[in-house]
C-alpha cells in the first residue's frame, strides 16, 4: 500500500481504462424577395392650355394601386419550438447537461429523435436500428464481444452505452467523431454496420409523410442530413445515469456505500481518478492497456485517426457509470465479466511495448485479490437510474 500512494496519481489512473465504450463504434436558400409594389407612370407629355369655359369637366376615375401580394411566412427557427435545455431531468450526480449551441433541444425534437432512433430503415436492409446495438434493455449497449451489421457482417469492436454520451468530448472508441451530432450519422454509412447511405436515407423517408411534417415542425424543412443529425443527438443527450450509490453516499448518506465499496472508493480516488475522473468517470482522453494487440491484425485504435505511431493500441478511456450492467469489455470484447477486466487493468495490462507508463507502473504493485474485489464492488455502486424505453410506434 506504501508503494500505491508514492505513485500518486499514478498508480492505477488507467485502471479501467478500456472497460466502457465510446460510443457507437462497432466498427454532415436565400429567402425569395418581395416583389416591389406597383408604380403608376406619370405623363411625360406637355399639357395644352385652353380657354376656360364654363362646362364642367368630368373627374377622372381615381386609379388605385395594386394591393401587395402577400409573403409567405419564413419556416419558424427551431429555437422556437417548446422545451428548453434547462427542462431535461438531470440525475443526482451529474454535472448541468451540455448542449451545441446550434441545437438547441426541444421536446418535438427529442421526439422526432426517438423515432430516428428506433427506426430500422436508416440501415439498408431494413433489420438495424440504432437501438438494435445500442439497446435501453442492455443498459444502452449490447452484450457480445462485437455486434453483427448489415449483411450479417461482424465488426472488431464492441458496442459501448449510449448512456452520458451527452458529456463526452469525443465519440467512437478512436475519437474520430468529435460530437454527438457528427457520430450519430456515421454508423448509417459504415458497410458493415448499417451498409446505407444518408443521400438515400433522406430521400427515403422524404416520402414518409409524417416525417415531412415533423421535421417541418421542427426544423422547418423538409428531411435533411443536418436534421436527422440533430434530432438523433437531442434524443441522445437525454439519456443519462446518475441517483446512484455512491452520487447518494455524496451527497451524505453514509449508508448508501457497503464497507467493501467505501475501501474500493479509497483505492480507486488514489489510483484511478486521473483517467476516470469523477463525477463522469473519464477524462476523455486515449491510453493503450495492450489489449488484442497480439492478434495478427490488431486494431490500431486512435493511430487510425491521427496517423502517429505514438498512438497505436490506444483507446478513449470509458466513461464507468453503470459499468456493472455493459458487459464485456474492452474495445474488442474480450473481457467477459467485470472481475476479468479489473483483474487485467490492476496487473498493469497486457504484455504489449506501448502499454500507456501509468499502468506500467501497476505491474510492481501486487495486489491483493481483496483489493480487486473491492474495486469490483466500488464500480458496481455507479450502477444508478437510466431511462428504459420502449420502441415507439414507427410513421
Amino acid at each position: 500500500m506504501h508503494r500505491r500512494r508514492c505513485l500518486g496519481s499514478v498508480g492505477l489512473s488507467v485502471l479501467t481504462t478500456m472497460l466502457l465504450g465510446s460510443f457507437w463504434g462497432c466498427q454532415e436558400s436565400k429567402s425569395p424577395k418581395k416583389p416591389s409594389p406597383p408604380t403608376t407612370k406619370q405623363s411625360t407629355e406637355p399639357k395644352s392650355v385652353e380657354a376656360p369655359t364654363e362646362e364642367k369637366t368630368e373627374p377622372k376615375p381615381e386609379v388605385k394601386p395594386e394591393p401587395k401580394p402577400e409573403a409567405k411566412p419564413e419556416p419558424k427557427p427551431e429555437s422556437q419550438a417548446a422545451t428548453p435545455a434547462s427542462e431535461v431531468k438531470v440525475p443526482l450526480g451529474l454535472p448541468p447537461l451540455p448542449t451545441a449551441a446550434d441545437n438547441p433541444m426541444t421536446a418535438e425534437k427529442i421526439e422526432l429523435g426517438k423515432l430516428l432512433y428506433f427506426d430500422a430503415r436508416v440501415s439498408k436492409d431494413g433489420k438495424i436500428s440504432c437501438a438494435t446495438c445500442h439497446d435501453p434493455k442492455m443498459a444502452w449497449a449490447e452484450h457480445t464481444p462485437a455486434s453483427k451489421g448489415f449483411g450479417g457482417h461482424v465488426g472488431q469492436r464492441n458496442s459501448p452505452t449510449v448512456i452520458n454520451a451527452a458529456y463526452a468530448t469525443s465519440q467512437f472508441w478512436d475519437g474520430r467523431a468529435k460530437t454527438l451530432e457528427e457520430q450519430s450519422v456515421g454508423p448509417v454509412g459504415n458497410p458493415i454496420e448499417m451498409g446505407h447511405s444518408m443521400a438515400a436515407v433522406v430521400e427515403q423517408f422524404n416520402k414518409i409523410p409524417e416525417y415531412q411534417t415533423r421535421f417541418q415542425k421542427v426544423f422547418g424543412t423538409g428531411v435533411t442530413e443536418e436534421g436527422f443529425a440533430k434530432a438523433v443527438a437531442a434524443f441522445e443527450r437525454t439519456v443519462l445515469s446518475g441517483n446512484s450509490p455512491y452520487d447518494k453516499f455524496k451527497a451524505g448518506d453514509e449508508k448508501a456505500l457497503t464497507d467493501a465499496q467505501k475501501k474500493g472508493m479509497d483505492l480507486f480516488m488514489e489510483d484511478c481518478n486521473t483517467c476516470h475522473k469523477a463525477p463522469l468517470f473519464s477524462n476523455y482522453l486515449f491510453y493503450s492497456a495492450g489489449v488484442g494487440m497480439k492478434k495478427e491484425k490488431p486494431d490500431e485504435g486512435r493511430k487510425v485517426v491521427t496517423g502517429k505511431d505514438r498512438d497505436r493500441g490506444k483507446f478513449r478511456a470509458p466513461p464507468l457509470r453503470e459499468v456493472a450492467n455493459t458487459a464485456p469489455y474492452f474495445h474488442d470484447g474480450s473481457a467477459a465479466t467485470l472481475e476479468d477486466a479489473v483483474a487485467l487493468m490492476m496487473a498493469g495490462g497486457a504484455d504489449d511495448p506501448d502499454v500507456s507508463p501509468m499502468l506500467k507502473g501497476l505491474r510492481e504493485e501486487k495486489f491483493a485479490p481483496e483489493d480487486r474485489k473491492n474495486v469490483v464492488e466500488f464500480l458496481k455502486a455507479l450502477s444508478g437510474e437510466y431511462p428504459i424505453i420502449e420502441p415507439p410506434k414507427l410513421p
